[in-house]
């Protein structure tokens, strides 16, 4: 079976269609416990962390039922946001820790996310190598050695003391009124919890998740509402995390957005002040703004982009010993805080800024002109290729000669979803519009074929 049961960030997919269903949790479990229990120990031990989607109790279930049938003893977390799973994986010494969740899709899909020991998101070879044991025989463990379960209680509190314990020394959020947006998911709890503890007036949306509302209409894929939000309560600030809160989109106090581009701008140029940016560079993907990279530039700082995912950033992070780094739909990575994506964290660092600095949300949240960029997306069917039809491959030969010394063209399959995504950028807006139409339309076409 190898690396294609797993897509860019674990394994993901609709709830109780293949490779979501009960039966593949359950061998994927035992999987990973057979792959983590290879040097014959007993004393393994897996965290279990999940967001609010309905599915999730399934799912959370079968994996326990895996894992433990292969030796290893579970800590179940409950609804946590996935970077607390990557951090009390590695508090609770354990060898591997999962995360349920679709992040930022509707609570119909679900997925399964790995992280290593060390608290980072497995390797592409720990993935195929239990996608391997997956396909083949999982031997058991024997009826002495089969693990227990155990449910932690405590574990959104241990991730908010961690989490408050990022925010400056002797700063405090009084006088600020804070819009949070949870989405209806894992941070429902934590983050207005976190901001009120560190002084802030909080208004909470997106806090009454009923196991189909996750990011329905809200959350970072919908900033509106924590826009409209800002706007009506007079905030100063609005912060909108995803299901799973490792994403996360400022709203300025005039109710407009900022996303990843703009925030990680702030945090290198802020960073590279203080002296703290590691190797004068911010790692980021190929979708990111080129008005990120002519910003950073003008400050001698570079762009190193990766393909498109978190964990490729991280990956060239701790290759080239960088410390920030993300992706424009908000996943924001600072390794001397968090092993993964963390949106509350990043929304604090945001708000010790503002402390700081003094200054208003809008001030820091728009830190360069962005060059005008498009972004379409193109669902297509199960065993369906668009991509390799001839007719989508000569218009778009023919967009970059078009577009060719004015912009770029991006084109890629997600990782996550059944989608094309198009994406362009360029100067002139006409043009632009004109090359994303064309190669949408076409894509459209082979795929209905």
């Amino acid at each position: 079976m190898g690396k294609s049961l797993f897509g860019t960030d674990g394994v993901r997919g609709r709830a109780n269609e293949w490779p979501m269903t009960a039966e593949m949790a359950l061998r994927l479990g035992a999987a990973a416990g057979r792959y983590f229990r290879q040097d014959g120990s007993s004393a393994h031990r897996v965290v279990i962390g999940k967001d609010t989607r309905l599915s999730g109790y399934m799912l959370e279930n079968a994996l326990t039922a895996g894992l433990t049938s292969t030796g290893l003893n579970v800590f179940l977390l409950g609804p946590v946001p996935t970077p607390a799973v990557g951090m009390l994986t590695t508090s609770l010494r354990a060898c591997l820790g999962i995360m349920i969740s679709a992040s930022h899709n509707p609570h119909t899909d679900n997925g399964i996310k790995f992280f290593g020991p060390d608290g980072f998101k497995l390797s592409d070879q720990a993935e195929a190598e239990i996608s391997d044991l997956v396909a083949g025989e999982i031997e058991p463990a024997q009826a002495h050695n089969i693990g227990r379960a155990k449910r932690i209680d405590d574990g959104r509190f241990r991730y908010g003391e961690r989490i408050k314990g990022t925010f400056p020394a002797g700063l405090r959020l009084n006088g600020l009124k804070v819009v949070v947006d949870c989405a209806n998911g894992a941070a429902y709890r934590t983050a207005p919890d976190v901001l009120w503890e560190l002084g802030a007036e909080v208004i909470a949306i997106g806090v009454s998740p009923d196991g189909k509302n996750i990011n329905a209409g809200c959350g970072s894929t919908h900033p509106q509402a924590c826009a409209e939000a800002v706007v009506a309560h007079g905030a100063h600030v609005g912060i909108s995390l995803d299901g799973d809160a490792d994403r996360v989109m400022i709203i300025d106090e005039k109710g407009q957005v900022a996303d990843g581009d703009q925030i990680m701008g702030l945090f290198a140029s802020r960073w590279a002040a203080q002296g703290r940016l590691r190797g004068g560079a911010l790692v980021a993907t190929v979708m990111s703004n080129l008005g990120l990279e002519r910003y950073l530039d003008a400050r001698g700082l570079r762009l190193e982009r990766t393909a498109v995912g978190d964990r490729y950033v991280v990956e060239r992070m701790r290759a080239g010993g960088f410390n920030l780094g993300g992706e424009q739909s908000g996943h924001i990575v600072m390794t001397d805080y968090a092993t993964t994506g963390d949106g509350l964290l990043a929304g604090l660092q945001f708000l010790a800024s503002m402390v700081e600095t003094g200054k208003t949300a809008s001030d820091l949240a728009h830190q360069f002109e962005t060059v005008p960029q498009m972004l379409k997306n193109v669902r297509f069917g199960a065993g369906q290729k668009p991509l390799d039809a001839a007719s989508v491959q000569a218009v778009i030969a023919d967009s970059e000669a078009r577009i060719a010394g004015k912009g770029r063209i991006l084109i890629r399959k997600s990782g996550t979803e059944p989608l094309i995504r198009v994406m362009a950028e360029c100067e002139d807006e006409a043009l632009l519009h004109e090359v994303v139409g064309g190669i949408v339309a076409e894509v459209e076409a082979a795929a209905s074929r």
